[in-house]
């Protein structure tokens, strides 16, 4: 990911995710799986107080070793998002917002992050998270490019096949081009995500699914199909 991270991470998870945070000089925000501690920094330069934890201890010493100018302003610990006790050592109603980019697929278990988050969160407070779209990038997604002669001009188009969706599972697959070995991931239909937000006491109050432009050339025309969803679910008053 390095300083600037990928392009995937500026052009659609960055922008948005800063959309719904709405950050506010001198906040108090939770970066959660923070990874080198790009977005941590991000938040930082914005006016932001960080804490930023990743259950990679390898992680974590990265991200501080990136991070030296801004020993006042982010605070990173080593901390498992399953762990529900560990969690809620971060502080009882600290934080104004949580933010976690790209992560809740690679956890087996939310919902110990989901429940500590409804306490960790002041009253109103937010968390932004983003994910792989569960509807467009299930386990056993085809990708399909075609091409069709309209009016003499050969047309290409890519489109995704996909045979299944409901059912959660685990599977293994490659999160960034050029990745050696493959991680888990688990693949949750949206209803999964949202049930247990609102059952922790959370409203659904902002959804984003953001791609790429049009005129610029990718690899695949992720373009009216999203490869995100991103989402905002607000705390309600305790």
């Amino acid at each position: 990911m390095g300083d600037e991270s990928n392009r995937f991470h500026r052009e659609l998870i960055r922008p948005y995710t800063e959309k719904l945070l709405r950050i506010k000089e001198g906040q108090t925000i939770l970066d959660i799986a923070c990874g080198n501690g790009n977005f941590s920094r991000r938040l930082a330069d914005l006016g932001a107080n960080v804490v930023a934890f990743d259950y990679s201890s390898k992680m974590v010493e990265r991200a501080k070793k990136r991070s030296n100018d801004y020993n006042q302003q982010i605070s990173y610990k080593v901390i498992d998002a399953a762990n529900y006790e560990g969690l809620l050592q971060l502080g009882n109603g600290k934080f104004d917002h949580a933010v976690a980019n790209m992560a809740l697929m690679d956890i087996a278990d939310i919902t110990p992050l989901i429940a500590s988050l409804h306490k960790l969160l002041k009253p109103n407070g937010t968390f932004v998270f983003s994910i792989t779209h569960p509807c467009f990038q299930p386990p056993g997604l085809r990708t399909i490019n075609e091409s069709e002669d309209i009016n003499s001009k050969l047309v290409s188009r890519n489109s995704i096949q996909i045979s299944k969706y409901l059912t959660s599972e685990p599977y293994e697959a490659i999160g960034i081009k050029g990745q050696k070995t493959p991680h888990y991931m688990f693949h949750r239909p949206l209803s999964y995500y949202t049930n247990e937000f609102f059952k922790s006491g959370f409203v659904l109050d902002s959804v984003e699914e953001p791609s790429f432009k049009k005129e610029e050339k990718n690899e695949f025309d992720w373009y009216e199909i999203p490869p995100v969803i991103i989402f905002r679910f607000r705390k309600l008053s305790d």
